[in-house]
């Protein structure tokens, strides 16, 4: 038996002796993910069966380091139920790929397969979560592990390895469209879902990833891609390291803390050198500093887009590999690595170093050992009810109560006239957010459907409006259900719906001006205005003038600025887009059967003109205001109301003196704080800690989130709940740019929001 299919030797060296067999061209066929996943099958009279082009890409390399999105489905790839693999087949046909490329190169080395799932798996029939601004608004790392457990058992049962999962965009300008993709604008508590969500993916172990319920964590997008100049997609990030490293780093460090073997270089540049040319960014932070020991993928075409500094393909992907980029996406200029060898461009040395990470990500997912798939495993996997469950929870937990004046809500069951107005409240497809498969019809409840489930009493359903257009033909229908009406529930906001009359970018993003859609958020969709689109302002201020109390439910990918409606309605609940399970969690929210608990993981602006809002600005020693604007947010960072009310008390912490020699020896402060429910319905309410660095040798934010816990109380109960401070922090990086601890006060704070907090003091000596 050869060395490298020996299952008795260490990974290591199965991985060298593998290499020194290979040759250029095949060791650069490892190197690239050229073809769209679904362009590698078709489905004929007789079947499905693999395309000549997918035979060629496997010829042109001698075989193929990965194939992306073989079960992607949505209006970009054009896949449907009727042209698509369906789910009961999906390992027949990922076998069926394994088998092609093992059998018919010199060395059988397996193919990964990689698959979006960034909120869940972006195939038929996957099951779709709520989308990352959402999740963040849990505050529930462990409830995100969970689900993202049943998304990686989904994604393998299929037969795929790699999830290309966004956890590393910090939002800093609610106008880029990829906002929904963000867990929040606070880098500790995206830090801690992106934790979860590796955790979730690929296990607590390395050793977990050959299970057949596990893949790879490919974590996107690395880095500062959330600091967009303008709020464009993919715009430059004119910012220092001290920013980079305060604010866009630690989600990728707590990845690589939890084990994450995958990441996805960023489109942005960071101060005037690319993502997948910043050797800087992708080798001495990412491995160096941090011991990152899986691979880094290219985003779609991003290395050809290097052509804009290096002139030529061969340049552009010499420039990408030596920056750190291991495996290519849809790119032409990895293609050309063996020529760039052969004219001095770059080194074998350099493609042997890709080359080593991406056979030895192969090895440790099994691949050589078992390369295929149970072909029974999805059907008893994908969308079970352990599932469905878990998806309906994080919904209820997303959901963000931000006003409730008098108490409108939970709305009585026995309520007798409700009339359900909006253009969100009966669209599945806006409840589901950007890179979202087709749908089969009725799968997933929305919120007029959820409505009806729960109402004892008439519900009447009126559209009103389009997300974006301005026709108001709808509006008499609208008012007269009002009048009608003992209350009003309006379903607003956005859209990242994509269709089939839209243009795509070669990347996939969508091109929407000019296109006759309600999209108005997802990628390549970045708005001016946040205000909400259309009419359905004006909608709002027509049904408010009937006089009767309005209910307002925010389908949004977004923070809109909603300073114009928030006085017209009584209570206001942001829902994100929560998912296929969304409708029922919505309703079961107004209706009192779950007592809302999530908490904003994004300061909600007043305008456009107001950005940035984020919470942890820099302190200037002053409070920002505009002559014809407050300078605060509408909503601040950390707000969500509950059907109970909760008082915090007792805040203590130990020690209160502590030296700087102490923490960086590994010592920790205990803060403790007493939380009572002090109302008659139990609930969960999320305890938070901020600090403040009130003398330090460099300027520093306002306040900045350094601790959480969610917690349950019954009516009456109180618990003592006790967080942690420690060396990361309290450290700052310093003038030098080193990462220490410097002695003086800090201000520590606690309470259940980002404004009103118990407050003492901490002193580092």
């Amino acid at each position: 038996m050869v060395k490298y299919k020996d299952t008795s030797i260490p990974i290591e060296e199965r991985v060298e002796d593998l290499l020194q067999r290979m040759t250029v061209k095949e060791k650069v066929g490892q190197l690239n993910q050229k073809m769209y996943g679904w362009e590698a099958y078709r489905k004929t009279d007789n079947g499905i069966e693999l395309t000549e082009a997918f035979k060629e890409q496997v010829e042109l390399g001698d075989g193929m380091g990965a194939l992306y999105g073989l079960f992607r489905s949505d209006p970009w790839s054009a896949v449907t139920y009727e042209n698509g693999i369906p789910t009961h087949e999906n390992a027949k046909w990922a076998n069926k790929i394994q088998r092609y490329v093992m059998e018919n190169t010199r060395l059988g080395i397996p193919v990964l397969l990689s698959e979006e799932c960034p909120h869940g798996h972006q195939a038929l029939d996957g099951t779709l979560i709520p989308t990352n601004i959402g999740a963040g608004s849990t505050w529930n790392p462990e409830l995100m592990a969970e689900i993202y457990q049943h998304v990686a058992a989904e994604v393998r049962s299929r037969g795929a390895h790699l999830g290309l999962i966004s956890t590393l965009d910090i939002l800093r300008d609610p106008r880029w469209g990829r906002s929904e993709e963000c867990f929040s604008e606070d880098p500790y508590l995206a830090a801690r879902m992106t934790n979860a969500a590796v955790k979730g993916l690929q296990g607590e172990s390395r050793e977990e990833l050959t299970q057949a319920d596990k893949i790879v964590a490919v974590l996107k997008h690395f880095s500062g891609q959330g600091e967009g100049q303008g709020g464009h997609n993919a715009g430059p990030a004119n910012i220092g390291e001290r920013e980079l490293r305060e604010i866009h780093l630690p989600g990728m460090k707590a990845g690589v803390e939890a084990g994450a073997l995958g990441c996805m270089a960023a489109y942005n540049e960071i101060d005037g050198i690319p993502c997948h040319a910043n050797t800087t960014l992708l080798t001495e932070i990412l491995r160096e500093e941090w011991g990152f020991e899986g691979i880094v993928m290219a985003d779609g075409v991003a290395v050809d887009r290097l052509t804009q500094l290096a002139g030529d393909y061969e340049s552009a992907a010499a420039m990408a590999l030596s920056a750190g980029v291991d495996l290519s996406l849809w790119d032409t200029a990895f293609t050309t690595l063996e020529q760039a060898v052969e004219k001095g461009k770059t080194t074998e040395d350099l493609i042997d170093r890709a080359v080593r990470r991406v056979l030895h990500l192969k090895f440790a997912l099994g691949l050589f050992d078992q390369p295929y798939t149970d072909e029974e495993k999805a059907l008893q996997i994908v969308g079970n009810e352990s599932f469905r469950k878990a998806n309906l929870q994080v919904a209820r937990e997303s959901a963000v109560l931000l006003k409730n004046e008098d108490q409108l809500l939970p709305l009585s069951k026995q309520t007798g006239k409700i009339a359900v107005i909006g253009p969100n409240a009966d669209q599945i497809y806006n409840q589901l957010g950007d890179y979202t498969a087709i749908q089969q019809d009725g799968k997933g409840s929305t919120v007029l459907q959820g409505i009806k489930d729960i109402a004892e009493g008439d519900v009447t359903y009126v559209k009103g409006c389009s997300v974006r257009g301005h026709s108001k033909e709808g509006f008499p229908k609208a008012i007269t259900a009002a009048e009608k009406s003992d209350v009003v529930i309006l379903v607003l906001g956005g859209s990242s719906m994509r269709n089939f009359d839209l243009e795509f970018d070669s990347n996939g993003a969508a091109i929407v001006s000019g296109n006759p859609t309600d999209m108005d958020c997802g990628e390549g969709v970045d708005l001016a205005d946040l205000r909400l689109g259309g009419v359905q302002e004006a909608l709002v201020k027509e049904i408010a003038a009937t006089g009767k109390p309005i209910v307002t439910v925010l389908i949004q990918g977004r923070p809109h600025a909603i300073t114009n409606i928030v006085d017209d309605c009584e209570a206001i609940l942001c829902g994100w887009y929560p998912g296929q399970e969304g409708g029922q969690a919505l309703a079961e929210i107004v209706f009192g059967e779950v007592n809302p608990s999530g908490k904003l993981p994004v300061s909600l602006p007043r305008s456009s003109s107001q950005l940035p809002v984020y919470y942890n600005q820099k302190d200037q020693g002053r409070e920002l205001q505009y002559i014809d604007s407050p300078g605060t947010a509408l909503f601040s960072f950390g707000h969500g109301l509950s059907y109970t009310q909760f008082e915090f008390s007792h805040l203590q912490i130990s020690p209160t003196n502590i030296s700087v020699e102490q923490v960086n020896e590994g010592a920790t402060v205990e803060v403790q704080v007493v939380v009572k429910n002090t109302g008659d319905l139990a609930g969960a309410e999320v305890v938070q800690l901020y600090i403040k660095d009130m003398e330090a040798s460099i300027t520093r934010r306002v306040k900045e989130l350094k601790g959480f816990q969610k917690i349950w109380l019954e009516p009456n109960e109180e618990k003592m709940v006790t967080l942690q401070v420690k060396k990361e922090d309290l450290a700052i990086w310093n003038r030098e740019m080193n990462f220490v601890v410097e002695p003086g006060n800090i201000k520590v704070m606690v309470g259940a929001n980002s404004t009103n907090t118990l407050e003492t003091t901490l002193a580092l000596t």
